[in-house]
């Protein structure tokens, strides 16, 4: 159960911490549409860390509810990956770094679905009609960025350029993941990277944009090591619930 327990940290921490990424983005997006979007798309990935974090503190055991976890630990407990945490800069960073997150999550949830643990079946399941839309938001704007003007393209190929290094950590895989593949719960890293290298690669052709020539790997928010900007976003996400204990609407 404890495989579990991290695993599933380690999902709906992914959700928490973009979902706060892509609210900041509230009432400053580039046009009223995409603003409209990108806060609906915060809500999605809250909504999934509520699941997850929910079910996570039911297989601990130890009475700590889905707001425990996401407001009353410490960041060296969080369990995001870097990318999620990596500040908006911009639009096309913003789209980027979404870009290569649900590219990863749309293939892991459909093979959730077929996970022995039936409650996480069940959310990657509803999560899943949502991350098909993330992807089809994010991928037609990696597109419509890099195969635009010379300024977009440029800006698009920054982020791709800033961004790659942290992608390897969405395969990240440890004592965890080999107990949870052995008992059937997850399925295997490799195949998922194998697709996901296959649809990236895809887009960013399209986008006329180009992937950087690196091998740099990167494991640490797996392991609780993060950026300096998970301190920041911390401050401002559990600011309420450190100075009221107990506190709710």
């Amino acid at each position: 159960m404890n495989s579990l327990f991290n695993y599933l940290l380690r999902l709906g921490d992914d959700s928490l911490i973009l979902g706060h990424r892509l609210s900041e983005w509230c009432g400053h997006g580039p046009i009223l549409e995409e603003d409209i979007a990108m806060t609906n798309l915060a809500l999605d990935f809250v909504g999934q860390a509520t699941s997850l974090l929910n079910y996570a503190g039911e297989v601990e055991g130890k009475g700590r509810s889905g707001d425990d976890l996401a407001f009353l630990r410490f960041d060296r407990e969080y369990r995001n990956v870097l990318l999620v945490e990596q500040p908006n800069v911009d639009f096309g960073v913003t789209m980027m770094r979404q870009f290569f997150f649900d590219a990863y999550r749309k293939p892991l949830f459909e093979k959730l679905i077929h996970s022995k643990d039936e409650q996480l079946s069940a959310i990657a399941d509803k999560s899943l009609k949502e991350t098909k839309y993330h992807l089809k938001h994010s991928s037609e704007w990696v597109i419509r960025l890099g195969d635009g003007t010379e300024e977009s393209n440029n800006r698009a190929q920054e982020a791709i350029n800033t961004l790659w290094r942290y992608t390897s950590e969405l395969f990240f895989k440890d004592e965890v993941d080999d107990a949870l593949i052995k008992s059937g719960i997850i399925p295997k890293m490799d195949d998922l990277e194998a697709e996901w290298r296959s649809n990236v690669n895809s887009v960013i052709k399209e986008a006329t944009l180009l992937i950087p020539e690196n091998d740099w790997k990167h494991g640490a928010g797996r392991r609780g090591l993060h950026s300096e900007h998970l301190g920041y976003i911390l401050a401002e996400l559990q600011y309420m619930q450190r100075a009221y204990p107990g506190l709710q609407w």
